[in-house]
Parts: C-alpha cells; structure tokens; sequence
C-alpha cells in the first residue's frame, strides 16, 4: 500500500494546493463568481396562475380557463367593518356606504355594495382588485386598507381580507425575508465556525468561499430556470441558500478536519493540503453526486415550484462541492499553519484518530457491549417513531402563518356574522351554459348559496357560497359533491372545473399523496445504488439506508408531538413529509459516506472492527460538529413567519441531531462491530 501522505500520488490535489498554483485557484473562481454575481444578478419570470397547481387535476385545469375571462387573473379584496360595541347605526352605515362607493365596491346583493350581517354587528363589502405580480396586488391592498382607516366612522373598526388580502399578506411575509434569512444563516454559520476551530480567524476562509457559492448558486440557479422557463416562488431561494450553506460548510469541516491532521504528520503545508484532498475528494464527490441525484427526483413532483426547487438544489449543490474541492483548499493553504491560531497543529503532534478523544472513549464503551448499544438506540428511535403514526397533513388557511396577519385575523371575524365561505367561494369555471352549471349546483348539499360570476365570450364563472367552515371535512365533502353534480353538464365537449381555496386544498393533498408514493422509494432507490458504487458491498449500504429512514421516521414522530402539543398545529403541510424525507435522506447521506469510507480506509491496516473504531475517532467530533450546524441552519428557516418553512425547518433540525448525536455516531457503529467483516460483504477490506 502506497504511503497515503505521498503527494506525488495526488496529481490533481496537488495542483490544485501547490505553491505555484494555489492562487489561482483561490482567486480566480471568487473574482468570476463576484463578477458574475454583480452582472447577471438573480434571473427572472414572470409568474403564473398555474405554478404553485398540480398537474393534471380540476384546480389547474380551472386556472387555465380562468385566464380566458375578460379580467384574466383578478382578484378580490373583501372588506369588513366590524361595530366596536352592539350594532351598526344608520349613520355609520351610511358612511361605510360612501366609503365603498370611493374604494370601488362592486354591488353584492340586493342591498347594494354593503352588506350588513343580520346581528347588525358587521358588514361586508367586495372590491375588485386588478390583476399584476404579488407585489402589485399587495400594493392595491395596502391602498386599500390605508383610504379606510382614513375614512372609517367612530365606534368603527375596518380590516380587508379576502384572496387579494391573502396574497398580499403572505407577499408581506417575503419582503427582505432572503436578505433576512441569509443574514441570520452566516450569523450561525460564523458563531458555530469560531466555537468548532476556536479560531478568531480561520472561519472567515470557509464563511467566504460558502458565502459567495451560496450567492452564484441564487444567481445560476435562477438563470438557468427562467432560460428553462421552470417555475420558482419566493421560499425557492430561501430553501436554496439553507441547503447551500449546511452543505458546504459539512463539506469544508471534512477538509479542515482532515488537513489538519496531515499537518501534524508532514512539515510542508503544499503536501499536507494535496493528501488531506484526495482523502476528503472521495466523500465529498460520492456525498454531493447523491444528493444532486436525490434532489432532481423532485422534478417528477405535478407541482412546478417544487420541480423548480429540485433543478435549483441541484445547481446549488454542484456550486458548494465545486468550491469546497477547489477555492477552499487552495485559499486555506495560502496563509499557512498560523491561520489555526493559536491552537497551531505542529509535525509530531499525534494524529485526531491516535488521540483519545471522547469520541475514542465512546467508541471503547460501545465496542465492549454493541448488541446493548443496538437494541437500546433502537428502542429510542421506535419512541421516537410512534408519533408519526397519528400524522394528518393539510394545513387550513388560518394556519398557514406563524403571526396571524390581518387577512386571517378579518376572515375569522366574518365567519362569526357571514356564512362561512363568504370570504373564498368554491369558483365553478365552465364553458356550457353557465345557467345549466347554477341549477346543477343550487341543489347540492352543504352549498349555501350560488350567484353569477364574471362571464367572457367562452367562459363563465358560477360562484358557489360554502355553509361548512373554510378547512373542515364538510367543506371537503361539498366541493366533491359539487365536483358530482357539474360533471357532463352541457353539451358534449364543454368543460366544467371546480377551484377555489377549498378545492384546491383537496387536489394538493391528493397530489402531494401521489408525489410521496413516487419520489419516496427512488430516493432510496438512488441512495442505496450511490452506497453500492462507493463502498462495493452489500450489507453495509442496506444497514446504512435502513439507519437514515429510521432517522426520518423518528424525527417524524418527535416533530408531530411538538406541532400538536405546545405549538398547536393540527397538520403538517402537504409538503413538509416528503421535501424533510429528500433532505434528511440525502444529506444523511453525507454523514454515513463521511464515517465508512474512514472506516474502510482504516480497516485496509488496521482490519474492520478496529477501523471502524479508529474512523469514529477521527470523524465523531466533524460529524457531531457538521451536524449540529446544518441543523442550526435549517432551524434558520423559523425567521420567516411561514408555518411550512417553521415545521420543515424543525423537523430536520431534530433529524440531523438525531442522526449525528446518536445514529452515525453510535448504532451504526455497534452493528458494524457485530457483523464484523459481514458489515462489508461481499468485500474484503482487512489488513
């Protein structure tokens, strides 16, 4: 066996970290990716009624022909008033009348623009909202909402909810939120860099390099899906940059870990950087290519923004690789050993895996009793596991933010004095005679009341008023019944499609039910074959998959326990289970090719059971610290008030813990012991 420290053996390594070169590499690509950032900045597309809509189902379908009516993509803004105490007085009302006619109420009823509840406690009134971008309409509605407060009557309070409010709101929730979450993710990344290498220097290397592939990915990734013409929304970027970060910081930790135990075993800093590189290469290219892999299944998803977010990790991830295997060694070993000032590593100093670490320590306890270790981690995780069997999925609108808003706190108000679905009617999009679609869908069960919507040359919309609670089994059941009743109506060839908040509710779960059952096992599927190429064994990629799906499922569990307990949810939303199943999975990956291809590296001299313990040593404190980053990163994503982002973020926070604290760094390890050389069947990989 070649000695691993001969950098003559490690052409590429060598280049890339050598005296002559190593500028080049650490400045050439940071001075193109700041050029390329400045001048091609974050690409755009404008956006459609169909993006966040699965394919193939009413809702979109609805959507398409929505688009034909003459005010194609308008929206309406509803607007309550709401008496302080008792009733609304004559001249109240009759100011909350003038008020509508200058704000452009449309007339709703027989009574005019103004509706007033029969408590005499509120009233209503519809203002059509012109269509544009988010920004525009949450322009409009915040024109609206200020010329009311201007005009409202004493004893009087105003609030605008609504489709157009809603939309306005949750754009208010993405205004500076990238800037926002970028800050606070170099924060985290900064604090735990300095509290890993306690270091007040050598972070900024790594924060830089990651910083400014995080930057060139938002840009890359943007270019390449308006060139491709793919779908992407506001939480696109901010999911980007997250993955980004964890990732590339995992994949700088390795190489630092590593290069700094080479510079304990050779004086020149070129060959300690060219051999600590070929090392990490392995891992890190097998760790990013499963990623990228298992990240592009989501382009099979019926929803174009998540196949928009699958094309943008992948380019994200490709970006963070490249720059870890290329700029970072390259700008590490330009300064020299004092960059790890002042705990400098000096030739002779032992190596991280002949020092007894407390990793080394964990290791001996777990080799002397590993069937214990195996059952009880098991026992933990089947704890752990139970929750995720009570999961429902389905978040109603009023869940949908962290810090209710006015829209919903409005909706809920007018609930209390309207009908139920006054706020979001099911809409009925038609191209048969849109009085055929009325009678069809007067007599349906749980509808309260039906009117004429807007009408084109083609196309006519029917509204349909829901007597059943916005997000309630009822309300589920009517919009099947009145998918039930408009089917065939009119002659043959017209079309009759059903939309609305409800309805698409219930074409999102069905979809997001359909993307688990496809996405979920050509994950593993992709995994486990990227583990069989690495390791060239059998058993120890089967146990290794086995390890990262009880992670997931455990943290499941735990998550599920949290939402309902003290936060109070009463379902994850539609995506959540599967968008936590690809990143815990696949970035779980990282950890086990991290750990077994030390191992396997280790066990060539020193035979499996003692290179198993010896990889632990060398690797337990990066895994543990690359772990409880990457999970601090995604627990970043809670600074958006967006329930979603909050409860993907948590879940594979407490994943990625569970994963590194315990499963890599404990089960794993006692059932590799146990087998034995079976672990690497049918490979032999002793000395």
């Amino acid at each position: 066996m070649p000695d691993h420290r001969d950098p003559r053996a490690h052409r590429v390594t060598s280049t890339i970290a050598g005296r002559r070169a190593a500028w080049a590499f650490a400045l050439v690509p940071l001075l193109l990716g700041v050029l390329a950032i400045a001048l091609l900045g974050e690409g755009e597309r404008e956006s459609r009624a169909t993006d966040q809509l699965p394919r193939g189902y009413g809702s979109t379908a609805a959507a398409q022909l929505e688009q034909r009516l003459p005010d194609d993509g308008a929206s309406t803004a509803l607007v309550l008033w709401t008496a302080e105490q008792g009733g609304l007085g004559e001249e109240q009302l009759g100011a909350l009348r003038a008020t509508a006619g200058e704000v452009g109420a449309v007339p709703s009823g027989p009574s005019g623009p103004v509706s007033v509840a029969e408590d005499g406690s509120a009233a209503i009134a519809v203002v059509p909202v012109e269509a544009g971008s988010a920004s525009e309409v949450a322009e409009q509605v915040a024109d609206l909402r200020d010329r009311l407060d201007e005009a409202v009557p004493g004893g009087v309070q105003a609030q605008v909810t609504g489709p157009a409010a809603v939309q306005a709101d949750l754009a208010a929730v993405f205004d500076g939120a990238n800037l926002r979450l970028l800050a606070a993710t170099a924060t985290v990344v900064a604090f735990l860099l300095v509290i890993t290498y306690r270091s007040p220097v050598l972070w900024l290397i790594p924060l830089t390099v990651v910083g400014v592939a995080d930057r060139l990915s938002a840009v890359l990734a943007t270019q390449a899906m308006a060139l491709l013409d793919v779908a992407w929304d506001e939480s696109t970027i901010g999911i980007l940059s997250v993955l980004v970060f964890g990732a590339g910081t995992d994949y700088a930790l390795l190489l630092i870990s590593r290069y700094r135990d080479e510079l304990r075993l050779v004086e020149s800093r070129y060959d300690a950087m060219a051999t600590a590189l070929a090392r990490t290469a392995e891992a890190v290219v097998a760790s990013a290519t499963t990623v990228v892999l298992g990240v592009l299944t989501l382009l099979l998803s019926l929803v174009p923004t998540t196949r928009g977010l699958g094309l943008a990790c992948a380019i994200g991830i490709v970006v963070a690789a490249g720059f870890a295997l290329v700029v970072l060694p390259a700008a590490l070993v330009l300064p020299g050993r004092w960059i790890f000032w002042p705990k400098v590593p000096r030739t002779g100093q032992p190596p991280l895996v002949e020092t007894d670490s407390v990793w080394h320590r964990i290791g001996a306890r777990v080799a002397r009793r590993p069937a214990a270790f195996v059952t009880g981690t098991l026992a933990l995780l089947a704890a752990l596991a139970v929750g995720a069997a009570g999961i429902s999925t389905g978040l109603d609108r009023d869940e949908q933010f962290l810090a209710e808003p006015e829209a919903i706190t409005a909706s809920q108000r007018l609930a209390e004095s309207f009908p139920a679905g006054l706020t979001d009617p099911v809409r009925i999009l038609t191209t048969a005679d849109p009085a055929d679609v009325t009678r069809a869908v007067e007599g349906v069960e749980g509808v309260g009341s039906v009117a004429p919507g807007p009408q084109g040359e083609e196309v006519a919309q029917v509204d349909a008023v829901l007597a059943a609670a916005p997000g309630t089994a009822a309300a589920e059941e009517a919009v099947r019944a009145v998918r039930d009743a408009v089917e065939g109506v009119g002659a043959a060839g017209a079309e009759t499609y059903v939309t609305g908040s409800e309805a698409l509710a219930v074409d999102a779960r069905a979809a997001a039910d359909r993307d688990r059952r496809v996405i979920f096992p050509l994950i593993l599927g992709l995994v486990l074959g990227a583990l069989l190429l690495l390791l060239r064994s059998v058993v120890a990629p089967l146990v290794l998959v086995a390890t990262v799906v009880a992670t997931y499922v455990a943290s499941l569990g735990a998550a599920w326990w949290l939402f309902t307990g003290p936060l109070g949810f009463s379902a994850l939303d539609e995506s959540v289970p599967l968008l936590a199943f690809l990143f815990l999975v696949a970035l779980g990956v990282d950890y086990n090719i991290f750990l077994v291809s030390r191992a396997r590296e280790e066990a060539a001299e020193h035979g499996p059971r003692r290179g198993m313990l010896r990889a632990l040593g060398a690797t337990g404190g990066v895994i543990t610290s690359a772990g409880v980053l990457l999970a601090a990163v995604f627990a970043v994503l809670g600074v958006l008030p967006l329930v979603v982002l909050a409860q993907l973020g948590t879940i594979i926070c407490f994943g990625v813990l569970l994963d590194t604290l315990l499963v890599r760094t404990v089960l794993v390890p006692a059932v590799a012991l146990l087998l034995g050389e079976r672990f690497w069947w049918p490979r032999r990989v002793g000395g």
